[in-house]
C-alpha cells in the first residue's frame, strides 16, 4: 500500500457508538508511521473520552473550535494547515449532513471545511438512517465535492437491526487511506485504459450506446499517474476532464477504441478495458434521418469487436490484461466465466443493479477475479476503488515473470 510514514493525519470522531473504534485506528495509523491528531466532536464526548485519545495519540486532543491557547486563537486553520489528510471515523448522519451543506458549526466541520487536504469520511450509522433519501442525497453531495466514502460495510448493528450501515473495519480504513497516498508503485511503467461508453451510429442524429459514465475509468487512469505510471486513456465520448499528466485519446465507436488501442499497445505492461463497449452495431448508417413509418423499425446488428480479448490474443499483450464485467444477476459466475474464456489476468465485476453503485453513480464495490482467487472492494468512492486495484495489479506485477503469457 501507499506510505503514511511522517504523514499529518486528523481523525475526526463524531457522536455515534462506533466511536470507541477511533480508538484502533489511531493506533494502526502510529504504526505505519503517521503523526496523529484527533478531534472529538461533542457527542462523540459521551462515548470516549479525550484522555483515551491522547494517550494513544501522543498528542492534544481537540475539542473547541475557539481555542484559546492557540496562536491568535486560530486553532483551526493551524490544523487545516497542517493535515495531509483529514478522515472522519465514524461519520454519523448528522456530520455527513452538515458537511454536504457546508457547514462550520464546530471544531471537525469548520477544519474539514477549511483544510486543502483530501478528506476521507468512513459513514457509520443504522441501516435505515444509511437508506433515508436525505442521508443518500447527502452523499451524493460529498462525493461531488470530491470527498472519498471509506464503506459503509454491512452486517448486524448495535441496535440490533441487520444492513448497511456498519462502519468499515479499522484496518481497512487504513489501508483506504493509505493507498491514496501514492507508493510510486507503478514508476517506469506504462499502462493503457479505456474508458466510458461507444456510440454506434444509425444515421446522423442516432446511435446506440449505454449509461456508463466513465468515471471509475478516469478514476483508474488518474491512479495509476499517481502511482507513477505513463498513462494513456482512450474514452469514448464523456465530458469529464482529463486527470492531469494522462494522454488522452478521444473516441466514438468500439472499432474506433479498437484501432485507438492497437495504435498505442507496444510497451505497455497493464491494459485495463473500463469501457462499457457497445456488443453490437447497426449493419448498416444512413447518411439521411431515417424517416418514421410504420409502427415498427427492424434493425440489423452485427458483433463489435471484443477489444480486451483481442488485447489478450495480441503478440504485442501486456504483462496484465484487465477487464470490466457488468453484471445484474450471478456476479461470480458470468465474471469469473469472461475471465477464463479470454484469457484474463484479472477481471473486475460489478453489481450495476444496485442503486448505490450502478451506472453514473459516484460510489462503487466491485470484485476482482484473478489467478488466485477473488477479492471484495467494499463500498467507497470511486477514486478510492482505483487506488485499491492499482495496487493489486502493481504487487501482482511486481510478482509476476517478464512477458508470460497468462495461463487460465
Amino acid at each position: 500500500m501507499g506510505h503514511l510514514s511522517n504523514r499529518h493525519i486528523i481523525i475526526g470522531v463524531s457522536g455515534g457508538i462506533a466511536a470507541y473504534k477511533a480508538g484502533e485506528l489511531v493506533r494502526l495509523f502510529r504504526k505505519q508511521g503517521a503523526d496523529v491528531r484527533v478531534i472529538l466532536s461533542r457527542g462523540a464526548q459521551a462515548f470516549i473520552t479525550p484522555l483515551t485519545f491522547q494517550a494513544l495519540s501522543g498528542n492534544p486532543v481537540h475539542t473547541e473550535l475557539l481555542d484559546a491557547s492557540a496562536e491568535a486563537g486560530m486553532g483551526h486553520i493551524e490544523l487545516a494547515r497542517w493535515a495531509d489528510a483529514v478522515v472522519i471515523a465514524p461519520g454519523t448522519a448528522d456530520v455527513i449532513s452538515r458537511l454536504a451543506m457546508g457547514r462550520a458549526d464546530d471544531l471537525l466541520t469548520t477544519v474539514a471545511l477549511a483544510s486543502a487536504a483530501p478528506l476521507f469520511v468512513a459513514p457509520a450509522m443504522n441501516q435505515q438512517m444509511w437508506a433515508n433519501t436525505g442521508t443518500q442525497h447527502n452523499i451524493r453531495r460529498l462525493l461531488d465535492a470530491g470527498v472519498r466514502l471509506l464503506g459503509p460495510d454491512a452486517g448486524e448493528q448495535a441496535c440490533g437491526d441487520i444492513g448497511p450501515g456498519r462502519l468499515l473495519d479499522p484496518e481497512a480504513i487504513e489501508q483506504l487511506v493509505s493507498a491514496h497516498f501514492s507508493s510510486r508503485s507503478l514508476a517506469g511503467k506504462r499502462v493503457v485504459i479505456t474508458a466510458g461508453p461507444t456510440r454506434e451510429p444509425l444515421d446522423p442524429v442516432r446511435f446506440l450506446s449505454n449509461h456508463s459514465s466513465g468515471k471509475m475509468g478516469f478514476a483508474l487512469a488518474r491512479a495509476a499517474q499517481e502511482a507513477g505510471a505513463e498513462t494513456v486513456l482512450i474514452a469514448g465520448p464523456v465530458t469529464l476532464e482529463t486527470p492531469d499528466g494522462v494522454q488522452r485519446i478521444n473516441v466514438e465507436t468500439a472499432d474506433q477504441m479498437l484501432d485507438a488501442t492497437q495504435s498505442v499497445l507496444s510497451g505497455t505492461d497493464i491494459f485495463i478495458a473500463a469501457a462499457a463497449v457497445a456488443d453490437y452495431r447497426p449493419d448498416h448508417y444512413a447518411d439521411q434521418k431515417i424517416k418514421k413509418s410504420g409502427d415498427q423499425l427492424i434493425l440489423n446488428l452485427v458483433k463489435n469487436p471484443d477489444i480486451v480479448a483481442t488485447v489478450s490474443a495480441s503478440p504485442q499483450r501486456p504483462q496484465l490484461v484487465v477487464g470490466f464485467a457488468a453484471e445484474t444477476e450471478q456476479l461470480d459466475h458470468y465474471a469469473e466465466g469472461k475471465r477464463i474464456a479470454k484469457q484474463l489476468d484479472f477481471i473486475v465485476a460489478n453489481d450495476v443493479s444496485r442503486a448505490d453503485i450502478g451506472f453514473n453513480s459516484d460510489a462503487n464495490a466491485v470484485t476482482a477475479f484473478g489467478p488466485t482467487g477473488k477479492q471484495d472492494f467494499p463500498v467507497a468512492s470511486k477514486d478510492v476503488i482505483a487506488n485499491q486495484l492499482l495496487e493489486l495489479l502493481a504487487q501482482h506485477l511486481s510478482a509476476a515473470p517478464v512477458n508470460t503469457r497468462s495461463t487460465k
